[in-house]
């Protein structure tokens, strides 16, 4: 069923229907062919299926990053458009089985494309399982292991999240150059990206003349961490890095500052980038900073004010990178003149990559009209340029580094900032 977006309205679809035999699952519409059809001569709804964790252990970030997925198409609609955008929102509750039978009910209702999952955990099996097999273009904003460059995808996932193995040479660059560390020990949640994470940061860390004492994994939402720190900093590390995510970052650090040394500097990363943990941990977390992708699109500034102006708060991580992968896949999809995943496959560096007329936030309905008069665009966005290279992957991004800062409007100080481009 086609539903249009309203304002402060999140629609949710039906879950849990089986898979069997999808492959190729789309909606009939005028453009399967792969050719633009203006938007007055378009036969349906475009349509985007949203796949993010709304529960569970990253649920606290999930639901922001969720609310800037449907953006694009909140602001489309009010806009008026001769054409629906009718999106469907399905909970991963963090876990890569509920993923799974989350990304079913979205192939089966015939969404061609798909902003997400959000863990790379849940979206490498997501993936691997339900998008690829079935022909639907999957685009997550914040899946950062490395594995997912390496997939046999048919060039069918992407990303506008950067892979960690670039965030793993900025937390040892921090690490060794800012607080002069020489030693360092890493807990990370058992998972892709933990894992993924970890070893990119060591792997750096050493290279740079660091050592690495140990790498400790640990196990999400656990009621006591308190022996998996004993065993991650029983060397006294200079530097402790700790990848998770909030529900379990809660826990973890409440038993970190009972029993051990706040003099020691804390590494986090992206997944930790959460303005309420000081609060709910009960500690300023004054010796804690972290790295994170970083919206440094040429339009950011107007992609802050929509999400402001929409939800009544500023955005938070990689809340621009899932507003951008929403947006490029409309375009995409408008390109492609239907609701058909390969033929938006083929349209994504189209609209995405130089050359053309450069659009993004500031211009979205009137972007869309372009591409279906046939006109080329280059979408340029809130995040970054939004190019993708040969892997469906950023071919420059920054990063920046922070430290919570609980006065603040955002709750976080920006540092400093790193840039990269492959």
């Amino acid at each position: 069923m086609t539903q249009k977006v309203h304002r402060r309205r999140v629609l949710q679809g039906i879950g849990g229907a089986a898979i069997a035999g999808l492959a190729g699952c789309t909606t009939s519409d005028e453009g399967s062919n792969g050719t633009a059809v203006s938007l007055e001569d378009r036969s349906s709804a475009i349509k985007l299926g949203i796949l993010m964790p709304e529960t569970g252990d990253l649920a606290e970030l999930g639901q922001p990053i969720r609310d800037a997925a449907l953006l694009p198409a909140t602001q489309l609609n009010d806009a008026d458009l001769p054409v629906e955008f009718d999106t469907q929102v399905e909970d991963t509750q963090t876990n890569p089985t509920a993923g799974v039978s989350a990304a079913e009910a979205l192939v089966n209702s015939g969404y061609p494309m798909v902003t997400g999952p959000a863990s790379s955990g849940v979206n490498l099996q997501v993936t691997r399982e339900v998008l690829i097999p079935s022909e639907v273009v999957g685009c997550s904003p914040s899946s950062t292991s490395p594995a997912v460059t390496d997939l046999e995808d048919n060039d069918y996932v992407f990303r506008t999240a950067p892979s960690d193995a670039l965030q793993g040479q900025v937390l040892a660059q921090v690490a060794r150059d800012r607080r002069e560390a020489s030693t360092a020990a890493t807990m990370y949640v058992n998972n892709s990206y933990g894992q993924s994470l970890s070893e990119s940061f060591a792997g750096a860390f050493e290279d740079n003349g660091g050592t690495v004492q140990s790498q400790v994994s640990f196990e999400k939402e656990q009621s006591s961490y308190t022996s998996r720190l004993d065993n991650a900093t029983a060397d006294d590390p200079d530097i402790l890095i700790v990848i998770g995510y909030p529900a379990s970052g809660v826990q973890l650090f409440r038993d970190y500052y009972s029993d051990f040394s706040s003099d020691r500097t804390i590494m986090v990363t992206d997944g930790l980038q959460s303005a309420d943990l000081p609060s709910q941990v009960g500690n300023d977390m004054e010796n804690v900073i972290g790295s994170a992708p970083l919206a440094s699109g040429p339009q950011v500034d107007t992609f802050n004010e929509l999400y402001r102006s929409e939800y009544d708060t500023s955005p938070g991580v990689f809340n621009a990178q899932a507003y951008d992968a929403s947006a490029v896949m409309i375009l995409a999809n408008i390109a492609a003149g239907g609701n058909n995943g390969t033929n938006v496959r083929d349209n994504l560096r189209t609209v995405a990559n130089p050359d053309g007329t450069t659009v993004g936030p500031e211009n979205l309905a009137e972007a869309c009209e372009m591409v279906g008069n046939g006109e080329s665009v280059n979408y340029a966005g809130a995040s970054s340029s939004v190019n993708f290279d040969d892997n469906g992957d950023m071919a420059a991004v920054s990063y920046e580094v922070w430290e919570f800062a609980p006065d603040s409007e955002s709750g976080f100080s920006q540092i400093t900032t790193v840039d990269f481009e492959a």
